[in-house]
């Protein structure tokens, strides 16, 4: 799939950042991703109600980062972007809330207890919604597009990765 290069043309899609520096029940965090990257698909596409031919999926590469911000000595992330393109559901609060709470309930199939963890602390499974077409929402959960969103190399390079093309990932 071949996405448009420009967010500004993205009024039917939503980005979802991927990450992970922990081991979690799937493996060490690469391993964590592959894992996680059919499931996040089938979430994404049952929340939007698309059939899943109409909802298409671009992925960028796995990618090796430095932590940035929280404790020191953190191990290295493994992070992705996954940008979902053809998203009909009409964005609205509730929608954009009930898909955050599926991540995070599949965060914690991964082992991620947000209760116990430092802020940028290391964490089995990170799932960022990143952002929903151009819409913009301001909730005590949620903030779209996502507000450190320009500050953060490690999603804006698979997030443009993901926008030039879609590719596959091998364990």
């Amino acid at each position: 799939m071949r996405v448009s290069p420009s967010l500004a043309d993205q009024a039917h899609s939503l980005a979802i950042a991927l990450g992970a520096n922990l081991p979690s029940r799937a493996g060490e965090p690469r391993q964590t991703l592959i894992t996680v990257r059919p499931q996040l698909e089938r979430l994404v596409s049952h929340w939007a109600r698309d059939v899943p031919e109409e909802l298409l999926c671009s992925w960028s590469p796995l990618f090796e980062t430095a932590p940035v911000g929280g404790p020191p000595l953190q191990p290295m992330y493994c992070n992705a972007v996954v940008l979902f393109e053809g998203v009909q559901r009409p964005a609205a609060e509730a929608a954009a809330l009930d898909l955050l709470t599926q991540l995070h309930q599949l965060e914690r199939r991964f082992g991620r207890d947000r209760n116990k963890e430092l802020p940028w602390g290391p964490r089995s499974l990170d799932l960022d919604l990143l952002f929903w077409g151009e819409w913009r929402l301001d909730h005590p959960r949620l903030v779209l597009p996502h507000p450190r969103l320009h500050l953060r190399q490690f999603v804006l390079e698979p997030l443009l990765a993901a926008m030039q093309r879609s590719v596959d990932w091998h364990s």
